[in-house]
Formats: C-alpha cells, structure tokens, sequence
C-alpha cells in the first residue's frame, strides 16, 4: 500500500468526486443525502432482500477471560488483600517472599509446618505479642469510597484480641475492630464503615498475645449482584455491558503450561501447574494457590464456581478451556504418562458433572453445596490451546473428545489448530481436525490492522461442510482507533460467514494499567475507576446489534494496490547473538546500490536503540543474547526492485537471525524470521505501524556457529528468498487493505434491517445504498463511532464513543455519507 492519504474515486462511473468530497457535509438526520442519488458516490452498496444469508447465532461474539495482566486478583476478583494467605514463593515471581506486600512491626515471620491451616494453604503468619501486620493491597494502597462498607476477615489461632485499622498517611479510615480469638483456627469476621474516601489506605492487624493469622481478607460490600467475596462492580458491569454470548475461560497459556500434576503430596506440592478446575472449588482457604504463567501468583478466589455464575448473571454461554497434557506458550513438551491421561480425562467429565449435573450426582452435590443446585447449562467445552505439536495433542484429543461423546453426547468438544493463523502447524492441525470430523476449530492470530483490512474473505472459501471456526482470540496490535476499525471491517467478514465462524472473541479482556503483560487489552482499569478502550466500544456495537439473518449485499470497492515495494535493509536478531557480513544490495539491472564487508566502521547503519551492535574482525556482531529486536537499518527508503544479500552467523542465543528489507520505518517492513520461535520454524513476516503479521512460514531451525548465505530478491510486489543459494520461498504481497467494508444482517424479532459500514480511511465515503425493494419505514437509528485513528480511550479521555442520530432519508435506494475513519449501524425499521 502506497503511504499517505489516498483520494478515493467513483467505481463504475469513472469521475472523479475528490471536490464533491471536499464540499460534503456529514447530514445524518437530514434528508440531503438521499436527495440525488444521480451524484457520482464514492461507493454502492447492493442488498438483496430476496435471498437469505447465513444464520447467526445468538453466542456468536463473546469474550475471553484468562488471568493476564492482573485481569483476577487485584482486578476482577474484588479482593483488596494482595497475598491474603501468604503463599507467594520464588516459584510465582523471583522477587516473591510469603511476606510480598506485607510490612510488619515486631516478631513476624510465615511459617510452613504441620500447625497450618490446611494442606493446601501451607504457609501462614505468626506474630509475637505487641506485633503487627499491613497489607496496602495491589498498587499505592486500598481504595476506599466515603460511606461504603467493607467486609475483613481472617482465620486465626490462639488466645490474643486483634485490633484491625484501615487507615492512611491522615489517619484513620474507619473506626478500629477489635475481634477476640480463642483456640485452634476459626475463621473471624467484622466490618468497615469507611469516613472518608482515600487512595492510599492499607489494613492493619495488630495482636496482644501470639497469634497464627492466614487468609486476612478485605473486601468491598458493594460487588457485582451483591455477591459476597464477589466481582468488582465495574469491571463486570463492562463486560456485561458488552452482552457477550459466551465466556472462554480460563486461558490461554494457563492451561498448557507448567506441571499437569496435582497440588498434593505425591508432586511435591507442585506450584508451577496447569490451570486444573478441582483446585479452583469449594471454601477459598482450602484452594491451591498456583504461580501464573504471566508473573505472578492467582488465588483461585475466582474459579470455577465464579465463572459459570458469572456466565449465568450476564447470560452468556460457559465454555470452558482443559489441559490437552500437550504444553505450549514456548513450552512444546508432550506429558507421556498414561495414568495421568485418564486422570485429566475424567477430571474434564467430572466437570461437566459439576456444571450440569443433578443434585444426587457427586459434583452436581458438590455444585448445590456452594449454592447453585441448579444446571449451569455447559453446552461447549475446549481440550487445549495453541499446542504447537500437532500429533501428539490430537493423539491426546481423540482420547478427550471419545471420553465426552461416550457420557455426554450433547457436549460439543472444540479442539484448535495452534497459535498461528497459516503455516505447517496450522496446515497440519486442521487436517488432522477436517480427517476427524471434529465438530469446532479454535482459531488464534494476533496481526497487523493492514492484515485485518486485507483478510476480510478470510472465511468465505472455507469448507462449508467442514469444522465450524471459532476465533478464540484475535487483536490487530493496539488500542488506537486504527485498530479498532480494522477489526470492525474484519468483523464484517465474520458475520458474512458466520455459518463457518459459529463464536469470536477479541483478548485479552483485561489489563490493569500497572501490571501489564500483552498488549493490546479491551478493559483497562486500575484501582479507582476502569475504561473501555477503542476495540471495547467496537464490540460493543457489534455484540448489541448482531442481528439473526445476514441478509447478502455487495459493496464496490477500493481499486488494488499495484506500486512496487519500496523501502531501506536492516538487520536484527532476537534473544540471540549473532554476526553479519558481506550485506550487498544490488539493483535490478546489476547497478551497487550499497556494499559493507564491515571491514571498517558500521557509520552506514542506524540502530533503533536495543542490542549491543559493534564491529569485530570484519563482521557486524550483536552481542546481546537476551536482548530483543535490536533492528539496525542502512540504505534509501526509496528503493525498489533489489537484490540482498547477507551472510549470517548465529554465535549464542535461543533463535536465529533477521534480516529486514522494504524498511520504511521501525515499525513498517519485511524481515525474515530464521530460526525463530525458539528456533523450530522460519518465517517471512510483516509489519505495519509495529503490528505484525506472518506472510509465509516453515518448520526448521538455525545451527550455532555456522554461516549461512542469504538472498531476498524483490520485484515489485514479487518477493523470493533463497537460503545457501537453495529457492526457500516466495509471495507476492499484493492484496489490497480494503478500507470500505458492510455487512448487512436482519433483527428477526424487530424485523430492522441493520446496514453495518466501515471506513477506515481518512476521506468521508459517499455511498449509493440500494435496498432491493426491501419494505422499510424512511428513517433509521444511526451508531456512529468516529475519531481520529490515533485516538486512543484512557482513564481521563475517550474520544471514542458511540453517537447516536436518526437518519430520515431512507428510500429503496439513497445515499448516505459515512464519516473518515468511522464505523456506522443503520438500523433500518420495517415498514
């Protein structure tokens, strides 16, 4: 795609409308628009009421729930004691003690021995006479709001009278509880009526005598439902908001990563385990704690139990996600042990038991004893995520997917085709998926906007008696508008197939601003308030006007990009030491664009700040084996139509090596990933604005210590490379980022046609809508968002939210003009 802003032009009637554009107002509840529709517009829209479209499905957009930047504890689990039983550990975090976020005053020290409160909560505190313990919570102290209530408890043993303050650096929040303990454990409780509102608070016990304290909680009156030891009531009122049609839970990476043993005796008392659902149920002191695979440590506080009430108070469909004992996320290590094969499958029958099961049923009993007697209706449920090893987790699958079908027929069992969106793993998994006649394939791709807006007819070849997709996890790369509107023009695409994609969710969920792991997050929040990013307010729109029916409709479109690539060279390497020589780029009729044997300085390259570039004995060498993305870039951005040659050697490190070309930027161009993704594979990628997108992909692996030659030849938009003089690939970058895209769908029960229209480009796109002769009233409730595409919601701004008008100037055929960089709903009322 050629850079700058891109005048758009009639389709079919071949004038030119760039003045018309310029003069243009956006009247969306005037008849203006409609007054001539023999004006040359920018684009047509054709819709056929006469023929059906696909159906869709009330649960086809939901949301994905895993424990990633803090999205439970110190985030949607309400709870506001960070470390509450004292169990963090090195295994959670190398900086973790069991006194992580406590300050203590006197004799203190957490003890583990036989004297616990439990088996699986090991550790507690023990405090002197006269001594104390403090907790300020998850960031700069406890968040307090003027006249709420908030609920303290804590298990304690031993004949002492504690005295519990929550206070700040002024004082005193609430008045002081004094709660008398007597005897062996007991769990104790009392209650805060906070005085005034603060930031900064943090809770206090203090003893007389000796105490044993574990499990110290303090948590908000004011949850979601009212539930005690419940949600946080913004963060779920957002997600409610949305009305998703499902809930994926719980990873992710948490559940094919780290031991698949029990939290027992026999293991040790493994704390680095898989997301296994019998931990996560019943009394919360009596849950295993675990180290998440993101950093830190998860509670357990929200489990199970929680998430399929949750499920049930927003009306979404649970869908559950169980260990396939086939780890992933960088692991790629297939658990060969039988006995714990069949223990993990009766486990996943054993909760669907828990999910539907009858009263009389052992989990169903166990279910009715936490308070919900009746079925959560589990419906789907997923074995695995992301496995890279395609083999050994469907070998495992079949054994799952057998195991369910045998005692619960009307379970449909989901398996998924890796962490990628195309390439050998992909390719395989789905084969071995479409040869099983596997009922549903998840499908995960983090991408460029650029690659959104170009796969817009992803699904439309897709086999329609094939698996059903669902896109368990997507995002375009940020939280800016422009990211925003490349997935609500992708989304299009998934309602137009939505007989081949039955469910989506965009993820991660939730992020809270400190305490960040992956980008980009719909909610962000942090202690005090939470906000909807650019994406949340697209789903939104999308999830509350999906309609039933597509009803099927064309669009004219933007004419395809043809300019050659263009753009300097660059190197780079990743977790990996390497060193480079002999770079020459040479032009296509023969003509020394540039050379470096790096027989003196490196002065013709440009480091981009990362990495430990230097000249050594006639190569350029980046020293650093943990350093990452360390692109260095040389030549003329305006070159096109070049060889490249680079020889490279891999000196230390975990991958292999990069080499960039058609660099416009730091964060616009091509590199050939070799020996990346932990060296297993090889891969041609893609960036645009610092998203990134695999273009072409292979199975292999860099050696340590040995050179290799390498070639990339570019003609225009022709791209083929060659490895030791060998062809190892070739593509040919030339689809178009189609900006302009509508879907057209129908409300069953309001009888609305509803008309959804993206623009994702900076030029207001007049537009001729033709409706067939469809019998609709002359107006329509408009939802526009629009904003700059760099605009971005945070705490204190959101320049991205919907607006709503009514358009009066519907007919059988009239023009509309939507907005630049906009997502507009028609909602059309029937006559």
């Amino acid at each position: 795609m050629t850079r700058g802003r891109r005048r758009r032009w009639s389709i079919g009637l071949g004038a030119a409308v760039g003045s018309l554009l310029a003069g243009t107002a956006v009247l969306p509840s005037s008849a203006a628009d409609a007054a001539d529709v023999t004006e040359a517009t920018d684009y047509t829209v054709t819709v056929d009421p006469s023929r059906t479209g696909a159906t869709i499905d009330d649960s086809l957009y939901g949301v994905f729930f895993e424990d990633i930047n803090r999205a439970a504890d110190g985030g949607l689990y309400a709870e506001l004691v960070q470390n509450r039983s004292f169990e963090y550990t090195t295994a959670d975090n190398k900086a973790y003690t069991p006194l992580t976020a406590w300050t203590t005053s006197g004799t203190a020290r957490t003890t583990d021995d036989e004297g616990r409160l439990n088996a699986r909560n090991r550790t507690y505190l023990s405090l002197g006479a006269g001594s104390s313990a403090t907790n300020s919570g998850y960031g700069t102290g406890l968040t307090v709001r003027k006249g709420a209530r908030y609920d303290f408890s804590v298990w304690a043993r031993g004949d002492s009278a504690l005295t519990v303050t929550l206070a700040d650096a002024d004082g005193a929040l609430a008045a002081p509880r004094r709660v008398a303990t007597k005897g062996g454990w007991a769990k104790y409780e009392a209650t805060f009526t906070a005085r005034r509102t603060s930031t900064t608070g943090h809770l206090s016990v203090a003893t007389t005598r000796a105490a044993a304290l574990d499990m110290v909680s303090l948590f908000p009156r004011d949850t979601y439902k009212g539930r005690p030891g419940g949600l946080r009531k913004d963060l779920a009122e957002k997600i409610a908001a949305l009305r998703p049609g499902f809930v994926r839970f719980p990873g992710g990476c948490l559940v094919n990563t780290g031991s698949m043993e029990g939290y027992d005796e026999t293991s040790g008392y493994q704390r680095t385990r898989a997301y296994q659902w019998k931990d996560t149920i019943g009394p919360v002191e009596q849950r295993a704690t675990n180290a998440n695979f993101w950093g830190y440590n998860q509670s357990y506080g929200l489990g199970y139990y929680e998430y399929f009430q949750f499920s049930e108070d927003i009306g979404a469909m649970p869908l559950p996600v169980v260990p396939a004992l086939v780890t992933g996320c960088g692991q790629n290590r297939a658990v060969d042990d039988d006995a714990l094969l069949k223990r993990h499958i009766q486990d996943t029958l054993d909760l669907i038991e828990f999910a539907n099961g009858p009263v009389t049923s052992e989990w169903g009993a166990v279910r009715a004893r936490m308070g919900h007697p009746k079925s959560f209706h589990l419906t789907h449920l997923e074995v695995g995520n992301e496995e890279n090893l395609p083999e050994e987790f469907f070998a495992r699958f079949k054994e799952f997917r057998a195991a369910i079908a045998a005692k619960y027929p009307d379970v449909t069992v989901i398996s998924n085709s890796g962490p990628d969106d195309s390439g050998p793993i992909f390719d395989r998994a789905w084969k071995l998926n479409k040869d099983a006649d596997v009922d549903m394939v998840d499908e995960h791709y983090y991408n460029s906007p650029q690659w959104f807006l170009q796969n817009n007819d992803r699904y439309d070849s897709y086999d329609r008696s094939g698996p059903k997709v669902f896109l368990g996890e997507y995002a375009s790369g940020g939280n800016t508008f422009a990211n925003a509107l490349s997935e609500a023009a992708y989304m299009t695409g998934l309602e137009r197939n939505a007989d081949v994609v039955k469910l989506a969710s965009y993820a991660p969920l939730l992020a809270r601003q400190d305490t960040v792991q992956w980008r980009p997050d719909m909610i962000w929040f942090d202690d005090q308030k939470s906000w909807g990013s650019a994406d949340y307010e697209v789903q939104k729109l999308f999830m509350r006007n999906v309609g039933d029916q597509v009803v099927p409709s064309t669009a004219t479109n933007t004419p395809s990009t043809t300019a050659p690539i263009t753009g300097a060279v660059g190197l780079s390497t990743w977790a990996t030491s390497a060193a480079y020589d002999d770079v020459r780029v040479t032009a296509a009729d023969g003509t020394s664009l540039m050379s470096d044997d790096f027989s003196g300085d490196a002065g013709r390259w440009t480091p981009s700040g990362s990495g430990d570039w230097s000249v050594q004995d006639g190569s350029y060498v980046q020293s650093d084996d943990a350093a990452e993305n360390t692109l260095v870039t040389a030549g003329d951005p305006a070159w096109h139509d070049y060889d490249l040659h680079v020889r490279a050697t891999k000196k230390s490190g975990k991958e292999g090596f990069l080499v960039a070309f058609g660099v416009k930027d730091t964060g616009t161009y091509y590199w050939w990933n070799l020996g990346g993704w932990n060296n297993t594979q090889s891969a041609v990628e893609q960036a645009v604005g610092g998203g990134k997108s695999t273009l072409l992909a292979k199975a292999g692996s860099i050696e340590t210590g040995r050179a290799y030659d390498i070639d990339v030849k570019v003609r225009g938009r022709q791209v083929t490379l060659f490895l030791d003089g060998r062809e190892w690939g070739s593509f040919k970058d030339d689809k178009p980022a189609e900006p302009f895209r509508q879907v057209v769908t129908r409300d069953k029960k309001t009888g609305d046609l509803i008309v959804k229209v993206v623009n994702a480009q900076d030029t207001r796109a007049r537009t001729t809508v033709r409706l067939g002769g469809a019998k609709v009233a002359g107006s329509a409730a408009v939802t526009t968002l629009a904003a700059a595409p760099d605009a971005e919601n945070t705490a204190t701004r959101t320049p991205v939210k919907p607006v709503t008008s009514t358009f009066t100037g519907v007919a059988d055929t009239f023009t509309y003009t939507f907005p630049e960089n906009s997502v507009t709903f028609l909602r059309i009322k029937k006559r």
